[in-house]
């Protein structure tokens, strides 16, 4: 990329990616001004974080002749390219791209990137902990939350990076080209930003779009949209939970693994602590992936035999009288939440809502007929999940967390499972899915602690009450 020092760089968003973006354009010795639509007070520390770092602010809005004077533009993941200020600089042939893409035109180590709708961030931990486990020297960022441009600032030399990437990520990129690309899946999300599923799914096929010959790629077997609608020039590897002719699949709790010229590696699955169908997919992914950057087969098995569930992702918060928690708040669309309640043959009071999607709730009908005893539906979205869902087993709505866990605490009994797997974001009360999820974790102590539940008319229920009293009452 050509020299930064002196440019004016202009930063879309002010946020943890936006500020280590800026610290590295003012290594470069660029001239940086910050933007972001929210005020000062609305920021946190960020403001007088990138105050300190010397650079200059635009906050509470975004003035246009920022965008049209500036020599080049890096947008934040969140930040929507179809802003007006955005349009504008395209039309003076101003160059916009994302951090990925900016960090990708410095980094010369191998990249392992991988993607998709659901596990992404599972299966970034994964294959770094196999690799890390070799001996290698393994940068594991991106989206998880460590942006690949802090690698840059690393004093440590590393041997490979290993990045979580999203749609909105992709969306910004030109030249990223990653050696060994991952894509788990893709299903119905983030509607709310993309004109339609064909345009979400041509993001995530960007993944491939420099791969050579000489690459890997990493995919379901016969994705009906993968295999369909990504162009994929490089090498294909292959994963099936049943398919004998895949690269990776699964046989008598064993995971093999045959990656050519190498030989048929077979890894034990007794002691992998992570529920679901899901998760043994992403890691026959991981298992590929760690494989084609010279994992050795015991770090292999040993990531296999150690690894933790993460926590928000199908996370059992507490056991109590027969009842199991779970904090499933990383499942904010409708495909992860299927792929949740596929986990349980137990009853599930399944808790759900939040920030509408605006995708359809309709594969959930089946399962939700099938599967749940009761739903708890909560947040800005919970009388369009009802609409849906709700004449397909016993329904409550209420307004939040907070009236959501005494009404499970009342359905629920020894057997149960009760599963936060909202299907929808969690912005209409929380700053992040994580944030939900302790609170869930919180509450459900809270409650159990004091043996309180709610209890409430019985089914079919339009809203839930605020009846409460003893459970040791009612046991």
């Amino acid at each position: 990329m050509e020299a930064l020092r002196n440019k004016n760089v202009l930063v879309v968003g002010l946020a943890r990616t936006g500020l280590a973006v800026a610290e590295f354009l003012l290594d470069q010795g660029a001239r940086v001004t910050i933007t972001d639509h929210l005020p000062a007070e609305d920021l946190g520390s960020a403001a007088d974080s990138a105050l300190r770092l010397g650079c200059s602010l635009a906050l509470g809005g975004h003035p246009a002749e920022l965008f049209t004077e500036a020599d080049l533009i890096v947008v934040s993941p969140g930040v929507p390219l179809n802003l007006p200020q955005l349009q504008e600089a395209r039309s003076k042939s101003i160059k916009i791209i994302g951090e990925l893409e900016l960090a990708s035109r410095f980094v010369k180590l191998p990249i392992v990137a991988i993607s998709g709708t659901n596990g992404k961030t599972t299966t970034t931990e994964l294959v770094g902990d196999m690799i890390n486990s070799s001996g290698q020297r393994v940068f594991v960022g991106g989206n998880i939350g460590n942006p690949l441009v802090n690698l840059l600032r690393e004093k440590e030399d590393f041997d490979v990076a290993v990045v979580e990437v999203s749609s909105f990520q992709l969306d910004s990129m030109d030249t990223f080209h990653p050696q060994v690309a991952v894509l788990l899946n893709i299903s119905e999300d983030h509607l709310d930003r993309y004109d339609s599923f064909s345009d979400y799914v041509e993001s995530k096929c960007r993944l491939f779009s420099n791969q050579t010959a000489d690459d890997i790629a990493v995919v379901p077997a016969r994705d009906p949209l993968i295999g369909v609608r990504c162009t994929i020039r490089s090498r294909q590897l292959n994963f099936s939970l049943s398919k004998q002719s895949a690269h990776a699949y699964l046989e008598s709790e064993q995971l093999v693994c045959r990656v050519m010229p190498g030989p048929v590696r077979r890894y034990d699955l007794q002691r992998w602590q992570l529920v679901g169908n899901h998760n043994q997919q992403n890691l026959m992914a991981a298992v590929l992936a760690a494989t084609c950057m010279g994992a050795k087969p015991e770090a292999i098995q040993n990531t296999i035999d150690n690894f933790k569930p993460l926590p928000h992702r199908l996370e059992l918060v507490h056991h109590w009288r027969g009842i199991r928690f779970y904090n499933d708040s990383k499942a904010t669309n409708v495909d992860s939440v299927v792929r949740s309640l596929e986990t349980f043959t137990a009853p599930i009071i399944l808790l759900a809502g939040g920030r509408d999607k605006e995708g359809s709730y309709d594969p959930l009908t089946g399962l939700v007929r099938q599967r749940v005893k009761m739903l708890v539906l909560m947040g800005e979205a919970r009388f369009r999940l009802a609409k849906t869902l709700g004449n397909l087993t016993c329904a409550v709505v209420v307004d939040d967390m907070e009236a959501a866990v005494p009404v499970a605490l009342g359905a629920a009994a020894p057997g149960d499972v009760v599963l936060l797997s909202p299907a929808c974001s969690s912005f209409d009360h929380y700053e992040n899915y994580k944030a939900r999820g302790d609170h869930f974790r919180s509450l459900v102590h809270k409650f159990t602690a004091m043996e309180v539940f709610d209890e409430t008319p019985s089914c079919p229920w339009i809203s839930a009450g605020r009846n409460k009293r003893k459970l040791n009452a009612h046991n």
